[in-house]
């Protein structure tokens, strides 16, 4: 009589099995979504490890819907025509992909017009799309699942800003609290009478009566939208920040209210040749600084942080079973990469082990970056090796990785930089160093020439030719080779396995084991 044996559990603890092994999670691995917002429609197909999705397709048209529609009660007609149009591409585009039938969301606009209902059957005839209309409180829902499949540990307000609405919500220990909605959206703002002291009085009114009903104090604002993204590039212009990456970009309540002003006083046909930024969205950026600006007053956030995650990915999370939605997206991002890029997938988890008596007091967090880094030090190696450091720079600070803030992303590429260069002196990059401390540079360094040692130290497994120990009181690194290390411990090795105690200012020792 046969037995069934499981499979043994190999994983790394709290991380457990990498999830696209996960049935669950291959059954997520393309989805195509829709929605059809107030001034945009966008169609994004998502692929790779679901945790940490990949963006397969992505394109959006300003159509504007909602254009008007406070004063005329329903859909901008030429908005409708666009909007129909890029449905139509859009159906054809996932059949093509293989990802019909898509999700697809409509918001603010087609749920107030008077002609939504009408919109939705024409774009049912005529694309074969089902347009599920959500009201406020579901748009702002979805919206905090997006920012939590990013952050799963974020704690504070989302705020999601249309052309037509505002919605928000609390969010905290994976939870989706209490959800507002508001009319604070550009299109609705348009349409106020009086001028902009009238209009400044209605936000003020209305933000107050927000920040009533969710009644609590929060620390973090998360802003999700096009027009929060166009303000907090602008405020990277302000500020010459170095890295260009909106997710998880980081404002203070003063930095906010500066941008603000500074965007009042400038010439919008400059500022948008110096950020790239669309002519129909920067229309709207005036009336989105007056929100933001009666926001931060308002609400007195002590950090406000920018999601480039919000209603579709919100969609996705919805897709998940809780085990998936529990895990790291940085690690399961890194993973997926390691699976699909690296020479030999599941050396980084041997890498790491090899190098984890370097790191033994390193806190949660910064151990989190050395396992993501060993995951990844391997996956730019078809890259020319003139440009292989810089490549892996690139990839770590500007990929689509969750869960991961700038000064992390910029650790986490100056350690894979130094994997395979002992040098950064000047790197077109070192503008970036700026994020980082003089002590995380240091260690962003060590990590760095631990991996160059380590990955060509042995091939298979570094662990079954040697192991390596600190002693921190007698500055010494000791390697400890076994009979098979004594053999692989070549020249090239020695002077890695040199460059490393430098690193780490100490001395080497060799210990040869007894067999």
């Amino acid at each position: 009589m046969s037995e069934t044996v499981e499979p043994k559990t190999d994983d790394w603890g709290p991380f457990g099995r990498p999830i696209f092994d996960d049935p669950s999670a291959r059954a997520l691995s393309r989805i195509g979504v829709v929605d059809v917002g107030s001034n945009s429609v966008r169609l994004v197909v998502f692929d790779g490890a679901a945790r940490s999705p990949a963006y397969f397709y992505n394109e959006k048209i300003l159509c504007g819907l909602g254009q008007g529609l406070a004063a005329t009660g329903r859909l901008n007609p030429k908005g409708r025509e666009r909007a129909l149009a890029a449905l139509k591409r859009f159906a054809l585009l996932a059949e093509g992909m293989g990802v019909a039938p898509l999700t697809a969301v409509a918001t603010a606009a087609v749920r107030e017009a008077e002609d939504g209902p009408e919109f939705q059957d024409l774009v049912t005839r005529e694309t074969g799309l089902k347009l599920w209309v959500i009201d406020g409180a579901e748009e702002a829902r979805l919206s905090a699942q997006g920012v939590l499949l990013g952050w799963p540990e974020a704690k504070g307000i989302v705020c999601d800003i249309g052309g037509s609405s505002m919605e928000l919500a609390v969010i905290g220990d994976g939870r989706i609290g209490k959800r507002v909605t508001s009319p604070l959206g550009p299109f609705r703002l348009q349409q106020v009478e009086g001028g902009a002291k009238a209009r400044k009085k209605h936000i003020e009114k209305i933000v107050k009566g927000l920040k009533d009903d969710l009644d609590t104090d929060h620390a973090k604002l998360y802003l999700v939208g096009g027009s929060w993204r166009a303000i907090a590039r602008l405020d990277m212009e302000r500020r010459g920040y170095p890295l260009t990456v909106l997710h998880e970009y980081r404002m203070t309540k003063e930095s906010v209210l500066d941008t603000v002003d500074w965007i009042a006083a400038a010439d919008p046909v400059e500022l948008r040749q110096r950020t790239g930024t669309s002519a129909e969205r920067m229309e709207l950026v005036p009336l989105a600084c007056e929100v933001l600006g009666q926001l931060v007053r308002t609400f007195r956030p002590k950090e406000i942080d920018v999601s480039s995650y919000g209603i579709r990915e919100g969609l996705l999370y919805e897709h998940m079973p809780q085990k998936l939605r529990a895990r790291d997206p940085l690690i399961e991002s890194c993973r997926f990469s390691e699976a699909t890029m690296a020479r030999m997938p599941g050396f980084g988890k041997k890498l790491f082990a090899f190098l984890e008596p370097l790191f033994k007091h390193a806190p949660p967090k910064r151990l989190r970056l050395i396992k993501a880094a060993c995951l990844l030090h391997d996956t730019t190696w078809r890259a020319h090796p003139d440009y292989r450091a810089e490549a892996c720079f690139d990839n770590a600070t500007r990929a689509n990785l969750g869960g991961l803030d700038h000064p992390g992303r910029v650790f986490l590429g100056l350690s894979l930089l130094h994997r395979y260069k002992n040098s950064r002196a000047g790197s077109r990059l070192e503008p970036l160093l700026t994020l980082l401390t003089s002590e995380e540079i240091a260690e962003a360094e060590v990590l760095g020439k631990a991996m160059r040692f380590g990955a060509m130290f042995a091939i298979a497994d570094p662990s079954e030719a040697g192991s390596l120990h600190l002693h921190p009181r007698k500055g010494v690194l000791e390697l400890v080779l076994h009979p098979k290390g004594v053999t692989l411990f070549g020249e090239v090795a020695q002077a890695r396995f040199a460059s490393l105690a430098a690193a780490l200012k100490m001395t080497t020792k060799i210990t040869v084991a007894r067999k």
